[in-house]
């Protein structure tokens, strides 16, 4: 009985991503899932990806935003990481490792030997079924980004994560006021109009 739950579930999704015109698309241009679509939409409007930016992509796995950010970054450094391993990319170095890490932050370091411009992350924590939880956990992942690009982000650079709208939106939105000068949020059109996820843009260290 359950694993005809489970199987009926999969159908589910399945049937959902055939109609889903942004899957269809992605599957047509070749992209490594329809997130690249999010990102795009991201940097048509906040224009952070240039020719030659060094860019950090946490969570990276499948690498549809590393994706994207390869065909504009031309000059510039870009690396991926994510702990699920990665097909490659041309021009984009893959790391699988957490980022959490110690030895992963030094590594990152050593990698760009400068501060960086832009950080970008999709990552989401492992859902549970309860979306409360999943909620309040994948904003505890961004929370932890926030505080890891305040070290490692370039004075004028740029940070783009996701964060859901849930109880503890507001501790993220004040978090980030308080190391940005600059903190918009912006959900994309290819967003799915049932999911709680938003993007937060940030720029500007208030170390400036």
């Amino acid at each position: 009985m359950k694993r005809s739950k489970k199987v009926k579930k999969s159908n589910n999704w399945k049937i959902k991503q055939n109609r889903d015109q942004f899957f269809k698309k992605s599957k047509i241009l070749g992209y490594r899932s329809r997130a690249s679509f999010k990102l795009i939409e991201l940097n048509n409007k906040f224009r952070f990806l240039k020719k030659n930016t060094n860019l950090l992509d946490l969570g990276a796995f499948p690498g549809g935003w590393s994706q994207i950010a390869s065909k504009f970054i031309k000059s510039g450094k870009i690396l991926s990481i994510d702990l699920k391993k990665m097909e490659p990319i041309p021009n984009v170095d893959f790391l699988m490792s957490d980022i959490f890490d110690i030895k992963t932050k030094t590594k990152i370091i050593d990698y760009f030997n400068e501060n960086i411009d832009v950080i970008i992350s999709d990552m989401a924590a492992d859902t549970t079924g309860n979306k409360a939880l999943d909620s309040i956990r994948t904003n505890q992942l961004c929370s932890e980004v926030l505080n890891f690009s305040s070290k490692i982000l370039k004075n004028k650079g740029v940070l783009v994560s996701k964060v859901f709208m849930g109880e503890d939106f507001i501790e993220v939105k004040n978090l980030a006021k308080s190391l940005f000068k600059d903190v918009n949020f912006f959900k994309p059109e290819s967003s799915r109009d049932q999911s709680k996820e938003t993007y937060l843009h940030c720029k500007i260290l208030k170390t400036l």
